[in-house]
This record gives structure tokens, C-alpha cells and sequence, in this order.
């Protein structure tokens, strides 16, 4: 018997509760070595199922947020905190915007998708091709964000320089805030503008200028359609569009 397809309004709540959960972790509101609820605790807190729950604690402990203890539960976990904090802190007090993000990642993804397009392999174009599959195929907006993400990552592999791939990395927790937004915005969809499927075929093609100017009209488009919101702190902008989402899933 097949199973039933998994609900968009699972990832997004599993997406609220952790970050709900890290924020307090990371701020020091739960300390290190502090017990987190039970299972039952933290399903009736946020009206959630306890299968959301082990979601949620699963992402925590990869994160090395928390670790678990078998029969004991959830606790709150050193190794790195400190740096993690140190990092949130900085996002935090600074405050970026949408606008702010955009600006910045202009010069690092046009020039990463001009080297790809100059050095990507046949193995490299597979490995984007299946990266744009996995935004087409993503079940919800928080699946399609990690995806989206997970394509321009792919793109600074493919130009060959380490050092734009880190770059990259050390702000893809922004770049996800606004993802999140996105894809889940139906204005993004403007005709006429090159997106996903044009910034792979430009860099097929190694075609380096197309390729450029393809992800360049791309990172921009959110300068002509997020109104309002591209001066709104990132985190502030994501949060409440994933709330909007949990009411009125895409």
C-alpha cells in the first residue's frame, strides 16, 4: 500500500519549531547542559505531532545543538556554542536586509556562474542539472529554499575556486531566509527572467557572459518584487512569511 504523501504544512511547522528552539538555544534562554521537554512537553507547546518533534530534536543534534541521551532526553550541548553564538550575534545585531543580501551576493554568484560556465565538466553540469531537479522537485517552501540553496552552492563547486564555495556557505543562512520567501512568492515568477533553467543552460552552453548576465537579471529580480520587505531585517521578513505559510500553504 503506498504511502500518503507527506503534508507541506509538516515541513513548514518542523521549520518554525526548530528555529523557535535554536533561537533559544543560541540567545542562552536554554543553557548549556539544560534539559530540553519531552517529547510530549514540546508536541503540546507547539501544537505538534511527536513525529514533527523527533524531527526537530534530529536537526538540533546534527546541528550539535543538543545531544541525546538514551532514556534520559534532550540536553542542551557545548562543542562549539560559543563560535555559533558568537556568529548569531553578529546576524542578529547587524540586522541585514533583504536589500543588503542581494547587493552582496551580486559580485560573489556572477562571478562564480561566469568561471562555471568557463570550467564546468560534463561531471559538474550532471551535478547542476541534478541540483535544479531537486528546486523542481521539492515538496514544499522550506524543501524548495534548502534546494534553491543547495543549486547556487552548486554552481560556486563548479567555478572551480574554493574560496567563492565559502563564501557562499558563510552566508547561506541568509540566503535561506530569503529563499524561504521566494519561492513561495508567485511575483517572483516575472515573465522574461532568466532563472534556474537559463543560468544551466547558459553555463551548458559555457557560454560565460550569458551565464553571468542570466544569474546577475536573476539575483535582482527581488529588487523589482519585494516591495516593503527588501529593508525589513531578513530574519524578521522569513519568519513572518513562514507563519503566513502555516496558514495559507502555496
Amino acid at each position: 500500500m503506498p504511502h500518503a504523501p507527506v503534508s507541506p504544512h509538516r515541513g513548514l511547522l518542523t521549520e518554525r519549531i526548530a528555529r523557535e528552539l535554536e533561537h533559544e538555544i543560541r540567545t542562552g534562554a536554554l543553557a548549556v547542559g539544560d534539559k530540553l521537554p519531552s517529547e510530549r512537553e514540546l508536541a503540546i507547546r507547539f501544537a505538534a505531532s511527536r513525529g514533527v518533534v523527533r524531527e526537530v530534536l534530529r536537526r538540533l543534534e546534527a546541528q550539535h545543538l543538543i545531544e541525546v541521551a538514551a532514556g534520559r532526553g534532550s540536553f542542551v550541548s557545548s562543542p562549539g556554542l560559543a563560535e555559533s553564538r558568537g556568529f548569531d550575534a553578529v546576524y542578529r545585531a547587524s540586522r541585514p536586509t533583504v536589500r543588503q543580501l542581494i547587493r552582496a551576493r551580486l559580485p560573489l554568484e556572477v562571478e562564480s556562474a561566469g568561471l562555471a560556465a568557463e570550467l564546468a565538466s560534463e561531471e559538474d553540469l550532471a551535478t547542476l542539472a541534478a541540483a535544479h531537479q531537486a528546486v523542481l522537485d521539492a515538496p514544499d517552501a522550506v524543501a524548495m529554499a534548502r534546494a534553491d540553496l543547495g543549486f547556487h552552492e552548486a554552481i560556486a563547486v563548479t567555478s572551480g575556486n574554493p574560496v567563492l564555495r565559502i563564501m557562499l556557505l558563510s552566508i547561506g543562512p541568509m540566503m535561506f531566509e530569503m529563499m524561504l520567501r521566494s519561492n513561495s512568492d508567485p511575483s517572483i515568477a516575472e515573465p522574461g527572467v532568466p532563472h534556474h533553467a537559463e543560468i544551466l543552460a547558459a553555463i551548458t552552453a559555457h557560454d560565460v557572459e550569458l551565464a553571468r548576465e542570466n544569474m546577475r537579471e536573476h539575483l535582482t529580480l527581488g529588487l523589482r518584487t519585494y516591495g516593503p520587505d527588501l529593508d525589513e531585517p531578513l530574519e524578521v521578513m522569513a519568519n513572518r512569511h513562514l507563519e503566513h505559510l502555516l496558514q495559507h500553504p502555496f
